[in-house]
């Protein structure tokens, strides 16, 4: 069963999936895949409500001390590159060549090709990938989004 709930964020409505209890994605307005159901769930799965207090933990400026079930959709490749993402602590950012050297690959392209297909926004952190020079680079939320998220790792 496909679940979908409506995520009232500080940067919008969030889409967020949960399919055979796991989270398999989280997307912001106008980004929503096509083919989702249109109704939005009337009744919570425990899946959603950890990843709804998942949310609430991290918008609220706190760390969140655990993890909802993840299945994203994607290729081995981008597995071995978000799970690499995982491993970037709250309020740190690292660069697309770092992911690529820590997982023995050598094209941070296509690094930033897998970093770009996260289907698990905020939860998988891509928005903690930065260019080499510490700069701001893609993010599919907008860049407003990715420094408002590393902004409120910082405080």
């Amino acid at each position: 069963m496909t679940e979908c709930y409506k995520y009232n964020s500080p940067l919008g409505d969030l889409t967020v999936v949960v399919e055979e209890n796991f989270l398999t994605g989280i997307w912001y307005p106008g980004h929503e895949p096509a083919g989702l159901p249109a109704r939005v769930s009337q009744q919570a799965s425990t899946t959603m409500m950890s990843v709804v207090r998942w949310l609430d933990t991290y918008f609220g400026g706190s760390i969140p001390d655990f993890l909802p079930p993840l299945n994203p959709a994607g290729t081995p490749f981008r597995h071995k590159v978000w799970k690499q993402l995982l491993t970037i602590p709250y309020g740190a950012t690292t660069s697309y060549g770092a992911i690529a050297q820590a997982i023995g690959c050598r094209s941070a392209r296509a690094i930033g090709n897998a970093v770009g297909h996260n289907p698990v926004s905020i939860i998988i952190p891509c928005h903690r990938v930065v260019g080499t020079d510490g700069s701001l680079t893609g993010y599919a939320g907008n860049l407003d989004r990715k420094s408002y998220l590393l902004n409120l790792e910082h405080k």
